[in-house]
């Protein structure tokens, strides 16, 4: 679980499970060099330093999100070398000295664990699931109580055809070539995945909002579930199956475009907006040797 360096000391691996609202952030991964812009890792490693490692403590995030995407659960590795003759952290330990240090109010790391010393949060990774929230019945952004803003994408209808958008979502269900619902800037070696599970569902009334409010206003789920995606592919499926909802696009058409492989298109080259998606959860399976299966913090809808 730890490898011996030098001089006595022992590398430590761990894995953390970490949450955050992206809305502040240039998405998760961190931002080098002068620039304005920072990314939750920024924070992250920046709350590590007081663990005075041996060596500089970097992250390798599971995930990546985009600016203003969120997560409920995202997951990293990283190594801490303690001096000579100081025994590794206990994860409590470890977990609650990073959010002692962090120093922005929206991340927060929920867990931590002990990995072997080759273990990786990314490879590793046996499924990764994304929601997405929409809310209806909002005509103007003022109409959304300011505790949603920023965590969902405002609709301007009064409903959806969720029968609709399910028997669309049938048609992303499987391995298949995404490279229609793939954006440009992150080059992978194939565009083909596995989509495991999509969902389609009314979400209940927010308890952010007044009673007179919730009764026009209307919140729905997105749901998707696979060991990977590929760059923007969550969003531009969500646009697609909104506009299924919205009845700009028949359900039939979304297996016509998804065999098109054409990023292109005129439906489907729209990307939801960032703020309505979360990383609801990563999960692991055996870690061999370990004997042992993580799995991060579970969370309900967030509805």
């Amino acid at each position: 679980m730890g490898s011996v360096q030098a001089a006595g000391s022992v590398r430590a691996r761990y894995l953390v499970y970490f949450q955050y609202v992206g809305t502040d952030f240039n998405g998760v991964a961190a931002v080098r060099g002068t620039q304005r812009a920072i990314g939750v890792q920024n924070y992250l490693e920046e709350a590590a330093e007081r663990l005075n490692s041996v060596v500089p403590v970097r992250f390798t995030i599971s995930s990546r999100t985009d600016a203003g995407v969120h997560a409920l659960s995202n997951a990293a590795h990283l190594d801490v070398q303690r001096r000579s003759g100081r025994p590794p952290f206990p994860p409590e330990v470890l977990a609650e000295a990073l959010n002692t240090h962090l120093r922005h109010p929206a991340i927060r790391v929920l867990r931590a664990f002990r990995v072997p010393s080759d273990f990786h949060a990314r490879h590793a990774a046996t499924s990764r699931t994304y929601l997405y929230r929409l809310v209806t019945g909002c005509h103007r952004l003022a109409e959304l109580p300011v505790f949603e803003r920023n965590l969902c994408w405002t609709l301007q209808a009064d409903c959806l055809d969720v029968a609709a958008m399910q028997e669309a979502a049938q048609h992303l269900l499987g391995t298949h070539d995404f490279s229609a619902f793939q954006s440009a800037g992150s080059p992978v070696p194939s565009p083909v995945r596995t989509l495991r599970r999509v969902s389609v569902s009314p979400g209940q009334a927010s308890p952010l909002v007044t009673p007179e409010e919730s009764r026009k206003l209307r919140f729905w789920s997105l749901e998707f579930e696979s060991q990977s995606f590929l760059y923007r592919q969550v969003r531009r499926m969500t646009a697609v199956l909104v506009a299924v909802g919205l009845g700009a696009l028949a359900p039939a058409q979304v297996k016509t475009i998804l065999e098109s492989q054409d990023p292109l298109g005129k439906h489907q080259a729209r990307v939801a907006p960032a703020h309505g998606l979360f990383l609801k959860s990563v999960l692991y399976g055996s870690l061999g040797a370990a004997s042992c299966t993580l799995q991060g913090p579970q969370f309900g809808s967030h509805k």
